[in-house]
């Protein structure tokens, strides 16, 4: 990392962020990335965190970033304002089509019907990817930290097992952090269902968003984003509608 942060200011505070290694896009190949960390040494909670994701900040177990590209401003975080989503016909469809499902929210903590999920859902969908691991402890650090309000939906055709949606709590909504599902249940649309289901939870508890992270408009694996609308985008410091 670099040796000589930058800083900024969120209300009342002073945070380091440290330049990581250049490094190739993992959404557009041609293109070289470059991540910006928060001080790990800097005593994280949810509520600091919540405004770290207001500000475009993402994290992989405890470790909290955001794309800080040279060249390239692709990648933009987006959210979606829980009380004006309708869904699409599709959405509607994907919905009634997993009605006969049960999601249960569980603490999340290592479990191995969870990692044995994962294992087969990144072979299918994402091997060589970076994210294939046969190490529980490299599982864990992904989706895991100390401090943060994490919870995990397990959803389940009664005892069976199809996916498991991770999900951060934040003071102003949910921060869904990833998603994965039985590769042989694609008809079942389980990625776009745990979504729907995700906004549906945070409309009941009056949560006003739903984080899904970074959305890149040219790469395909990020094309399902946009069909959550209305969507906001962090742009020129401020949220503000995404019109497609």
């Amino acid at each position: 990392m670099n040796k000589n942060p930058d800083q900024f200011h969120p209300p009342q505070r002073t945070v380091k962020l440290f330049a990581g290694a250049s490094h190739g896009c993992g959404y557009l190949p041609a293109e070289v990335a470059t991540t910006q960390f928060v001080d790990p040494s800097l005593s994280m909670n949810p509520a600091l965190y919540s405004e770290l994701v207001d500000l475009g900040f993402r994290r992989s177990g405890e470790l909290v970033y955001r794309p800080r590209c040279r060249q390239c401003v692709a990648c933009v975080p987006m959210r979606i304002p829980v009380a004006a989503f309708t869904p699409s016909r599709r959405q509607r469809r994907t919905w009634q089509r997993n009605q006969d499902l049960q999601v249960h929210l569980v603490p999340a903590r290592f479990n191995a019907a969870h990692f044995d999920l994962y294992r087969r859902y990144i072979a299918a969908r994402h091997p060589g990817g970076g994210m294939d691991v046969n190490d529980p402890a490299q599982y864990e650090s992904f989706f895991v930290s100390p401090w943060s309000e994490t919870w995990c939906a397990e959803i389940r055709d009664q005892d069976r097992l199809l996916a498991v949606a991770v999900i951060d709590r934040l003071q102003q909504g949910w921060s869904a952090v990833y998603t994965y599902f039985d590769p042989a249940q694609a008809r079942r649309s389980l990625g776009g269902f745990a979504v729907l289901w995700q906004i549906e939870e945070c409309r009941r508890l009056g949560l006003p968003w739903l984080y899904l992270g970074y959305w890149v408009e040219q790469s395909p694996k990020m094309a399902y984003k946009n069909q959550f609308q209305p969507m906001e985008v962090l742009r020129q410091g401020g949220w503000q509608p995404y019109l497609p």
